[in-house]
C-alpha cells in the first residue's frame, strides 16, 4: 500500500490515468496539427497572386506538399481520438456536430485538389521554363478557391466546439 508519493518514487500503473494522458497528448497533438494545416492554407492564400513565379512558386509546392501530409496526420490524429481516447467512439459516432465537422474537413479536402493540380501544373512548367509565370486567370481561379476553403475550414472549430459543449447529443 502507498501512503503518498515521495521524490523519485514511481507511481503505480493506473489505466484510467493511462487513457487520460493518451487523451489529452492526442488532443494536443490533433489541435496542434489544425492550427498547422490553418497556417498552410493562409501561406497558399498569401503566395497565390499575380506574378507568381520562381522561388515563390517553389515555396509554394513545399507548403502545398505539407498541407496534404498535415492533413493526412489530422485524420491519424482524429481517429486516434475516437477510437483510443477517454470519450470513446460512441461519444463521436453518435454526435451529428462530429458528421458536420467531418463533412467539413471532407469538402475541405476535395476544395483543395483544383489548387493542387494547378501548382503541380505551375512547377512542371516552371521546371521547364524558369521564367514562366502562372496565368492570371487561373491565379484568380486558384485564390478563389483557397478563400472558399479557408471560409469552410472556419466551420470546422465551430462544429469541434458544438460538438464538446454538447451540442448534437
Amino acid at each position: 500500500m502507498t501512503k503518498g508519493l515521495g521524490r523519485g518514487m514511481l507511481a503505480p500503473f493506473n489505466l484510467e490515468s493511462e487513457c487520460a494522458v493518451l487523451d489529452l497528448v492526442l488532443a494536443i497533438l490533433h489541435h496542434l496539427l489544425v492550427f498547422t494545416l490553418a497556417g498552410l492554407l493562409a501561406a497558399e492564400l498569401a503566395l497565390v497572386r499575380p506574378g507568381l513565379g520562381g522561388g515563390a512558386l517553389k515555396a509554394l509546392g513545399g507548403i502545398d506538399a505539407g498541407y496534404g501530409a498535415t492533413a493526412t496526420l489530422i485524420l491519424a490524429a482524429g481517429f486516434s481520438r475516437v477510437f483510443l481516447g477517454a470519450k470513446g467512439s460512441a461519444f463521436y459516432l453518435s454526435n451529428p456536430m462530429f458528421w458536420a465537422k467531418m463533412t467539413a474537413f471532407a469538402a475541405v479536402g476535395l476544395l483543395s485538389i483544383a489548387p493542387t493540380l494547378l501548382i503541380l501544373r505551375w512547377r512542371k512548367r516552371a521546371q521547364a521554363d524558369a521564367g514562366y509565370v502562372p496565368p492570371a486567370g487561373e491565379v484568380a481561379t486558384a485564390r478563389r478557391v483557397l478563400v472558399l476553403e479557408l471560409l469552410v475550414f472556419a466551420l470546422i472549430p465551430a462544429f469541434a466546439a458544438a460538438m464538446a459543449r454538447g451540442y448534437g447529443l
